[in-house]
């Protein structure tokens, strides 16, 4: 493991573009559970399709919204660990010397903004932003209470800003991401099965484009293989020694 972490900390050192992906991984080190895991307890009896798509919300947009509440609500008492603060690190060491850097994330609890990092990508969204069901106007704040909020601009019902099953990614989004992946010289893959698509394909187009690629998650995955470094580890142990 040491020769791995002193290899892939001078991969990072030498790299001129670093592009970094994280998954559920990290985020379940600061007690934020995984999608299917949050179906427990009360929710133990539906099934995603029933909470997480559009067709759910137009069904029973109360059942919805509560479940994102109960999840919202677990976030907002959650607190970034050592490895959102590492890659915070690592972004600002790259630019300090003068390296390009982007982050692109996977999960939807704002925790690498709140350790610091600055160029996030947020592929799926966010849980704690909320928009409006027909017409997507962002809303910064709204009452609680036992109804689903309406927009103040069109009185659509309230919604998270999040993508659902069956919806597409922002296109902005995952153009980011898409170049990211095509440009950097590493790519810093953590805590991600990479069985979801498309943000599984990421790594796999930086390594199509040449970019050395350093794996940091507790079991192998399809990626395993072909990184370049793979550190077998959570996000929390790991990347603190590579920053």
């Amino acid at each position: 493991m040491t020769d791995d972490v002193a290899r892939a900390r001078e991969l990072i050192d030498h790299a001129t573009s670093v592009a970094v992906l994280t998954g559920a991984g990290i985020s379940a080190e600061s007690g934020i559970p995984t999608f299917r895991d949050a179906l427990t307890g009360l929710w133990e009896r539906f099934r995603p399709e029933e909470l997480a798509t559009p067709e759910a919300f137009e069904a029973n947009p109360k059942l919805v919204w509560d479940w994102y509440a109960w999840r919202r609500a677990i976030v907002a008492k959650a607190l970034p660990n050592a490895g959102h603060r590492a890659i915070a690190g690592l972004e600002r060491q790259c630019h300090g010397r003068d390296v390009d850097f982007t982050l692109i994330t996977q999960n939807v609890d704002g925790l690498h903004l709140a350790a610091g990092s600055h160029r996030v990508v947020e592929l799926h969204g966010n849980i704690r932003r909320v928009k409006c069901f027909h017409r997507h106007h962002p809303v910064e704040s709204w009452p609680e209470g036992d109804e689903v909020p309406t927009c103040p601009r069109c009185g659509s019902l309230l919604r998270p800003d999040v993508v659902w099953f069956g919806e597409a990614l922002p296109p902005e989004a995952l153009a980011a991401a898409v170049a990211a992946a095509r440009t950097c010289d590493v790519f810093l893959c953590v805590g991600t099965s990479t069985v979801v698509e498309p943000a599984a394909s990421l790594p796999f187009t930086a390594l199509d484009a040449g970019a050395r690629v350093i794996e940091v998650n507790p079991q192998p995955t399809p990626l395993t293989s072909g990184a370049s470094v793979s550190l077998r580890g959570t996000a929390g142990a790991i990347l603190p020694l590579l920053v």
